[in-house]
């Protein structure tokens, strides 16, 4: 009777949790897939290193690394090393601006003319009268790129130890004729987030890497991540920029004594910092997925423009790139460098990977397609690992 009655009970009771034991080694397994995957994209040398993170639906972290830090020293990549993240660094000033304007310091209707309006170039900029805090933050403000300016390319690689102050880079933007009328279209344009550096400066009476630092980068512990403000970076590893670098850079940007061969500091906050994949993806589960910013304010970011430049389909909203996917993030280029990352509200994960190349086709795929693929891996291996009759 009682071997009877402990069958029943057994038949019954919801069985256990997996011991600590084999989470362990389902962790191990699926950090050793992911390993495979990213060794398999660099097994034929061509993009030299990848560093990748991912933060699960169940907020547990994997920061990985596969391939090269420096093609001739045959240094192995290693999780922690720093690479140029480009433009996903627009982020972090989206989010401090949004901050702000969360905070009633500033608006998302308030023009740029009311912070910068005095400064003797402000007057120079197209559509200058036109520029509002929202239309700079979606890119549609019809600003070209000072950046990409021959002049500017020009003056970079010329003066590789000159620090670039904002209102020099936007002189290279100044007197030209705007794109189109302010709020009539989309122009991605660093230019756009160098007038916005400036007024969350003049804001806070603080520098703006400053506000990045208290914000976000102590608060998450975000070790890896630091502002791109010299030409030698602690922990930054070789990048290559392939044959045609649209900058004109040689393929190696940084030079034997450790040096990058441009003043990188110019990107600010267009980009302006460097990171790893683990960092930037749990950034980016605190960003969009986290209390970085309130559910209204965050609701207002994701609200997105057509951004037909971006790709088929592709949408822009308050700092923040929207695939048709339904995957939200950003992208980044710098030179030497290709950075990618994503969040999927559904099923709650983010996926962020780095290149030390800038070099598209020597990658063979798209980021965002290998940020797809290392969250398909993980999905699959948690349902796979499900105990039997549980949800997958």
């Amino acid at each position: 009777m009682l071997t009877l009655l402990a069958g029943v009970l057994l038949a019954v009771l919801p069985q256990s949790a997996p011991s600590a034991q084999s989470a362990q080694s389902n962790r191990a397994e699926l950090r050793a897939a992911l390993q495979a995957h990213l060794d398999e994209l660099v097994a034929d040398g061509r993009p030299p290193g990848i560093s990748a993170g991912l933060v699960l639906s169940d907020g547990s972290e994997l920061a990985l690394a596969a391939g090269l830090a420096d093609r001739a020293a045959k240094t192995p990549l290693a999780p922690t090393d720093r690479l140029c993240a480009g433009s996903t660094g627009k982020t972090f000033v989206a989010a401090t601006v949004l901050q702000l304007v969360q905070a009633r310091e500033l608006a998302l209707d308030a023009f740029a003319s009311d912070f910068l309006g005095e400064e003797p170039w402000f007057a120079r900029l197209p559509n200058a009268d036109e520029l509002t805090v929202e239309r700079l933050l979606r890119h549609r403000t019809g600003l070209e790129r000072y950046e990409f300016q021959p002049e500017f390319a020009r003056d970079l690689v010329a003066q590789p130890e000159r620090v670039w102050k904002p209102a020099e880079l936007l002189s290279y933007a100044c007197d030209k004729k705007p794109l189109f009328p302010a709020g009539e279209g989309f122009a991605y344009s660093d230019t756009n987030y160098i007038v916005l550096g400036l007024i969350v400066e003049r804001v806070t009476g603080k520098p703006l890497y400053d506000e990045v630092r208290r914000r976000f980068l102590a608060p998450l512990a975000l070790a890896t991540v630091a502002p791109q403000d010299g030409r030698t970076i602690a922990g930054l590893v070789h990048g290559y920029a392939g044959a045609s670098d649209p900058l004109g850079l040689p393929d190696e940007v940084i030079g034997a004594d450790g040096r990058f061969v441009i003043n990188p500091q110019f990107e600010w906050a267009g980009g302006g910092f460097v990171t790893t994949g683990g960092d930037l993806a749990r950034w980016a589960r605190a960003l969009y997925g986290g209390d970085v910013l309130g559910a209204e304010t965050r609701a207002l970011m994701l609200a997105g423009t057509d951004a037909p430049e971006l790709g088929r389909g592709m949408r822009y909203g308050l700092g923040v790139e929207l695939w048709p996917s339904g995957a939200v993030g950003h992208s980044g280029f710098f030179p030497g460098y290709l950075t990618e990352m994503r969040w999927w509200a559904e099923p709650g994960m983010a996926v962020a990977v780095q290149v030390n190349t800038s070099d598209a086709r020597a990658v063979g795929k798209s980021l965002g397609r290998l940020c797809e693929e290392l969250r398909d891996v993980a999905l699959q291996h948690a349902a796979a690992a499900a105990p039997a009759g549980a949800p997958r």
